[in-house]
């Protein structure tokens, strides 16, 4: 069966009127969208949390043996056992 241009015109706009957009009808108050934009901020603000929190202690060690820290922390350790 071949189609005919008018039969893909109809085709056509059939198409368009079925993938277009419908009106939700519905109401978002001030409150809802507040809401939703405050805990998608949460959501990503303890992701990026976590992803720092992982990065940072192995980076704060290397830090301080760079700096020699465990030399102080064992003088601390030291002076206050005896």
């Amino acid at each position: 069966m071949q189609l005919t241009t008018p039969a893909l015109c109809r085709l056509g706009a059939f198409a368009l009127l079925i993938a277009g957009p419908t009106p939700a009808l519905a109401y978002m108050g001030p409150g809802l969208g507040l809401g939703a934009i405050g805990s998608a901020l949460g959501i990503v603000g303890a992701v990026l949390l976590a992803i720092v929190s992982v990065v940072w202690y192995p980076f704060k060690r290397m830090l301080r043996r760079m700096r020699g820290g465990n030399a102080a922390v064992n003088n601390r350790q030291s002076t206050s056992q005896s």
